[in-house]
Parts: structure tokens; C-alpha cells; sequence
């Protein structure tokens, strides 16, 4: 085993690493792989499943495609923040969620997956895979949070009702609402530029907003709306310009630029953060890599986020 290897022989909490961007073990930003959970903080982990998608399926891809390109970017802190997730965040990657029994088409062990993260007293960032794993993840936080408010940067609002008795990734939001695992008067979608007549109480800021508006002041209303609230972060990679993420599996033109979508992250500090995914990414479509790096540095800000996140998560029932 090479002793430069980070993926392997890492310890949390130790700082970016420098180690060779193009060889070695691709755990995402070179944490080490380790699925012990005890005084992590934040537990990295891919759901590489895509039976969920209306259009183009290719999203079981998109976890190893964010972790092999997070390897270019792990060498520094992420710009302009002040200071190294890495270093201020015990982060493991704890591995892909693996369906029991190779039964693919039961989701349910999504779901107990995120929840031994969560009740083990970790955060998790999520690689999708569909939009769709974000739903048992919301159940999971829900279960420990209570409702969550959700910030949901993406084209599409994914709150249509479903038309026969499944649900897909262009569903699971008007099913969680339902549910009542998230709240939509606490919760803000951006980026949307798909027509659903039925906002189901979200609040809505398309992305003809985003281009006329500054990300501090998008990020001021967010803000305002989510308060103290548990907050779960998703983002679907299509809210980006197919110019700036064309591997995906429903591409809208007109989306936000990845400076855009990074500007308004970086706005939102102070939120109570409690969970947080990033999906869709389908490499098959992608070119030189474009839309995996843009995955892998709003990920990387992520973590940036929940390390400035309060000192304690306050639940929504305290």
C-alpha cells in the first residue's frame, strides 16, 4: 500500500491533501474510505441509482465521476472561503449505499443508509445519482430533525403530482411536502425555469431571477425564509446552463452559471445546515469533465457551509 494514499491512509480531520491528483484510490477530496462513524463529523457517501429518471438514465455513474474529479481540486482550501472543511471537519467517505440482496428496485435501504449516518450523530453529504435518493434522505433527516426546510437549487421544481403509483425524480417533492418531512413555507427552489402552476407553497426564485438579482440578495431572502430551521440543501446539477453542466440526464437551457450557483452558497452562511446532497450527474453526457468538477466544487462548498454552520443543529421541535 503507498504510504502517499490518503484514500486509505488518511485521518480525518487532518486538512486537504496533497497528494497526486491523477493516481491513487479516488475517495472524494482524498478523505479516507472508513466506515466507523464514531466523532465524525460529516460522512461522505454515493447512492448510484438512476431507475428513477424520465429522460436520459446514466446518474449511477455520477458518484464516481464526482469523487475521480474532486481529486484535481483537493490541494488547497476551496476560494474564498478562510477555512479548510477539511481540517475544521472530521470527513470520511463512508462508500456507495448498495441495495440488499442486489434488489435494485427497493429504495428502502437508502433510507436506513442515511439514517445510520444521521443517528450516529454525522451529517451526510450524499453523491447521487437521480434527484430521486433525495427523497428517503428527507426521510431520514425527518426522522431524527423533524420537518426540514429545503433549499433546492435545480430547473425543474420537482413537485408534480405522480401519475401512477410510484414516484420518480420529478415527484419526490410533492411527496415529501405531502408527508409532511419537509416544510414549503420554510423552503426556496432556485434556478427554475420548467412551468408547474402549483408551487405548493415554495418559494419559487427562477432563474430569470438569478440573472437579475445578486446572490447576496437571493441569499438574504433564503435566509429570512429558513431562519433557525433544520435546513437540507439539494442540488441538482441541471439547475447549472447545459453550457456549464451538459452531462445530465434533463438539461434546460437558460440555467445559472457556476459561478452563480457558488455565489448564492457562499451567501448563505449561518443557515442551520443539517444535511445536504448533490445529484444527477450523468458522465456519459458529459465533456472533459465539466460537469463533474462543477459537482465536486459545489460539494466541496458544501462542506465550506456546514463547517459555518451554528454550533449546535437546532431541531424544529426544540
Amino acid at each position: 500500500m503507498s504510504s502517499w494514499d490518503n484514500g486509505f491512509r488518511g485521518k480525518p480531520g487532518q486538512g486537504m491533501a496533497h497528494t497526486l491528483s491523477f493516481g491513487g484510490a479516488t475517495s472524494f477530496f482524498r478523505v479516507p474510505y472508513q466506515a466507523e462513524m464514531t466523532g465524525i463529523d460529516v460522512a461522505v457517501t454515493g447512492v448510484p441509482l438512476d431507475i428513477a429518471t424520465t429522460n436520459r438514465s446514466g446518474a449511477r455513474l455520477g458518484p464516481r465521476a464526482i469523487r475521480n474529479a474532486s481529486a484535481s481540486l483537493a490541494w488547497e482550501r476551496p476560494w474564498p472561503w478562510a477555512t479548510d472543511p477539511m481540517a475544521a471537519l472530521r470527513v470520511i467517505d463512508c462508500g456507495d449505499c448498495e441495495p440488499a440482496d442486489g434488489d435494485l428496485l427497493s429504495v428502502s435501504h437508502i433510507e436506513k443508509h442515511i439514517a445510520n449516518i444521521v443517528n450516529a450523530g454525522a451529517a451526510c453529504l450524499m453523491l447521487g445519482g437521480d434527484h430521486f435518493v433525495a427523497y428517503p434522505s428527507l426521510r431520514a433527516h425527518a426522522a431524527v430533525y423533524g420537518p426540514v426546510s429545503l433549499i433546492h437549487f435545480d430547473a425543474h421544481t420537482d413537485t408534480w403530482p405522480s401519475s401512477g403509483n410510484g414516484i420518480n425524480h420529478g415527484t419526490m417533492f410533492y411527496q415529501a411536502a405531502h408527508e409532511g418531512i419537509v416544510n414549503p413555507a420554510l423552503s426556496t427552489q432556485i434556478g427554475i425555469r420548467t412551468t408547474n402552476d402549483d408551487t405548493l407553497g415554495f418559494h419559487i426564485v427562477s432563474a430569470a431571477d438569478v440573472h437579475q438579482m445578486s446572490g447576496r440578495e437571493i441569499a438574504r431572502q433564503i435566509c429570512e425564509r429558513v431562519g433557525t430551521s433544520p435546513v437540507y440543501l439539494t442540488f441538482d446539477i441541471d439547475c447549472l446552463d447545459p453550457a456549464f453542466a451538459p452531462g445530465t440526464g434533463t438539461p434546460v437551457p437558460g440555467g445559472l452559471s457556476s459561478f452563480q450557483a457558488l455565489n448564492i452558497i457562499r451567501e448563505l452562511k449561518g443557515i442551520n445546515l443539517v444535511g445536504m446532497d448533490v445529484v444527477e450527474v450523468a458522465p456519459a453526457y458529459d465533456h472533459a469533465e465539466i460537469t463533474a468538477l462543477a459537482a465536486a466544487q459545489i460539494a466541496i462548498e458544501l462542506l465550506c457551509l456546514y463547517a459555518a454552520r451554528p454550533k449546535r443543529n437546532v431541531k424544529s421541535n426544540e
